[in-house]
């Protein structure tokens, strides 16, 4: 079994990833997209020259390692997924035989984290105007898929957890709420940069509800990306 999850940038992507990666069954992946992403867009982000000199940055190279057999012999392979690493949304048929699932969180929260780390110049890289690109290949395809509210998961992690398991028909392991402290062997080289807090944690944590004062400055971003965010929220069965 293959799991892709989709998210935007500063959600609890990293923590779940921790939760699948407590399985002994699972194998899991970090952002396989991007050093591509960094490459292609020629982003000063931090580290960017150090992940694209470390990573696979050919799109079609990373997709035919995605689509491979599960890696040590695992049988669930977990693979985190930025929405906005996806620089084309024109050919996602690679993804039809995943089991798809959608993270989101509200984009005030996101942007008041997002700011705080990197520039934000527009809505697409926040991955929202992607997430609805997928939603809707997957639709047309009539694949089932899954859609995780992180605010509302975080008010009960065990229930949300099993409500997954139960879509994908694969048994809840108690283990997955908890994870060691420090990094994971599989973490990308990025997380020097941006694990600070998951690394120091052993469980699912509530995240940061204050928005940044100087909010105005990315208003015409955060009300498209809201539009956005709402209109996948509304899928939420």
């Amino acid at each position: 079994m293959k799991i892709a999850c989709w998210s935007g940038p500063r959600n609890i992507s990293t923590a779940l990833m921790r939760s699948w990666s407590s399985r002994s069954d699972t194998f899991v992946t970090d952002e396989p997209f991007y050093a591509h992403y960094l490459k292609e867009n020629t982003l000063n982000h931090p580290m960017s020259d150090e992940i694209i000199n470390t990573y696979p940055t050919n799109y079609n190279f990373i997709i035919q390692k995605l689509t491979a057999e599960i890696p040590e012999g695992k049988k669930i392979w977990y693979q985190k997924h930025m929405a906005h690493h996806l620089l084309s949304v024109k050919n996602l048929s690679w993804i039809k035989n995943f089991h798809n699932c959608i993270l989101i969180r509200h984009p005030k929260l996101v942007i008041n984290s997002y700011v705080k780390k990197n520039s934000l110049s527009s809505v697409y890289e926040l991955g929202y105007p992607q997430q609805l690109s997928i939603i809707k290949f997957l639709k047309k395809e009539k694949l089932k898929f899954c859609i995780i509210d992180s605010e509302v998961f975080l008010k009960n992690p065990e229930k949300k957890i099993n409500d997954w398991c139960d879509f994908l028909k694969i048994d809840f392991q108690k283990n997955m709420l908890s994870w060691p402290k420090g990094a994971h062997i599989n973490d990308g080289i990025w997380g020097k940069h941006w694990y600070n807090k998951i690394n120091n944690s052993t469980k699912f944590n509530r995240i940061e509800r204050s928005f940044s004062q100087d909010y105005k400055q990315f208003n015409c971003i955060y009300n498209d990306a809201k539009k956005m965010y709402k209109k996948i929220y509304n899928m939420v069965e």
